[in-house]
């Protein structure tokens, strides 16, 4: 069974970081795409980040909201991915899931959830003074 699990939401003050993890059970991330979204109160899911494997090729994706501060990676010994979340901003405050998708993803696909079938339950992150 196809499970991803996210960790290491919190709380932060502005400018502060925070590494998010999501863990895999049940296939390999390695050769796996997994995306990251982010949904606050009242507004609709937003893609945030996504490393996308085409092989031979990796392409890692980010929103313009977070380009710069966010760094998507993998560690395939611990079959995990992680989001390292740099000057964070009160507007950076959502629950955040990872996600892999039902195939193969191009383009700007990497950022429609519609796209994506297995979902992490989330993590909330609090960015506040």
């Amino acid at each position: 069974q196809l499970q991803l699990v996210e960790s290491g939401g919190g709380f932060v003050q502005p400018g502060g970081s925070l590494r998010l993890s999501c863990a895999a059970s049940g296939f390999t991330l390695s050769r796996a795409t997994i995306g990251w979204f982010r949904q606050a109160p009242g507004k609709a899911r937003e893609a945030v980040s996504c490393i996308s494997i085409t092989e031979p090729s990796t392409t890692f994706y980010y929103a313009d909201s977070v380009k710069g501060r966010f760094t998507i990676s993998r560690d395939n010994a611990k079959n995990t991915v992680y989001l390292q979340m740099n000057s964070l901003k009160p507007e950076d405050t959502a629950v955040y899931y990872c996600a892999s998708p039902g195939g193969l993803l191009f383009g700007t696909q990497w950022s429609d959830s519609s796209q994506y079938d297995n979902w992490g339950q989330g993590t909330q992150v609090t960015v506040s003074s």
